[in-house]
């Protein structure tokens, strides 16, 4: 294991330089800079800024100082917003957005996986077509339409719940529906899909032989391997809702990290856009291989040597 480990983590930190050096290839190809906008700044004055932050110097010298202070856990500070820093603005948004993708994980789990057990299991009846018309929907209608319709309906029709901010945990209904219909519907059809196949199997069947309720069979028998195309997914989902959503924070006003990314990708603000992208490839790198742990619990088949 430990040597699994120390290959997972060499494969990151390869995969994590090439992703730096792509993203900063790809912001500086981008016509214009950080200090190019609506509101022209002089000639002097730009040149006095370009000189402040080392963009005057040659593309490379630039990366390898970049990559220096990313080394050093430093994201560097922000072009837009002086005295602020890359690592003030995730360490402020960051929370917000994790406990907001927290909540909907949860509630994504205790959704989906007993509407795709019911589905596999009453497989064929008006319960399976009712879950998977459910799911059809949800794939299908983006976040922010979702989130619109919630915030007509519930907010301005009903005047029930909060259309912004998160103050009270009223303000953490809607966007936690907004942000978790995808996966919900995405999980319950895997969810499904999977249990059938598994509940095919000669080691079900036999279960099933000896007299064993249908309770016990899936309960103690199919489950366990049933989820385990579940868990693939959990990894990358787990870091999406963690780190932000870019539009679901932005309808309902939330101060997360995705809105920073937002803002900082309208402003050309490279060290955040930098920043950002590389918190998050970091975090979704490392459920990844949290993911492929949680493997070897629910299967003891696998093994990593």
């Amino acid at each position: 294991m430990a040597r699994y480990f120390m290959k997972r983590v060499a494969m990151m930190a390869v995969a994590m330089f090439l992703i730096i050096l792509l993203t900063f290839a790809i912001m500086h190809a981008v016509p214009g800079g950080p200090f190019t906008g609506e509101k022209k700044l002089s000639a002097e004055i730009e040149a006095a800024m370009n000189e402040k932050y080392h963009l005057n110097d040659p593309l490379p010298l630039q990366f390898v100082d970049y990559l220096k202070g990313v080394v050093r856990g430093d994201f560097g500070p922000s072009y837009k917003y002086p005295g602020k820093t890359v690592n003030e603005f995730i360490a402020d948004g960051f929370p917000v957005s994790a406990k907001l993708g927290g909540i909907t994980i949860v509630f994504v789990l205790l959704a989906a996986l007993p509407m795709g057990i019911c589905a596999a299991v009453k497989n064929g009846k008006w319960q399976d077509m009712l879950v998977m018309a459910f799911a059809t929907v949800g794939v299908t209608i983006p976040s922010f339409v979702i989130a619109s319709l919630l915030i007509y309906f519930f907010a301005f029709k009903l005047g029930l719940l909060p259309t912004y901010g998160i103050e009270s945990w009223k303000g953490y209904i809607l966007p936690v529906i907004a942000l978790g219909g995808y996966d919900i519907s995405y999980i319950a059809r895997l969810m499904r899909s999977s249990l059938l196949e598994v509940m095919g199997q000669d080691y079900i069947r036999t279960a099933r032989a000896k007299g064993l309720s249908e309770f016990s069979v899936i309960t103690n028998h199919a489950l366990r391997n049933a989820l385990i195309p579940v868990i693939t997914v959990l990894g990358p989902m787990i870091a999406n809702l963690m780190t932000g959503s870019f539009v679901v924070e932005k309808i309902f006003a939330i101060p997360g990290l995705g809105v920073h990314f937002v803002n900082s990708v309208s402003q050309r603000d490279y060290t955040t856009i930098m920043g950002v992208t590389i918190f998050y490839a970091t975090f979704l790198m490392v459920m990844t291989m949290v993911v492929d742990v949680f493997y070897c619990l629910i299967d003891p088949r696998i093994k990593y040597d």
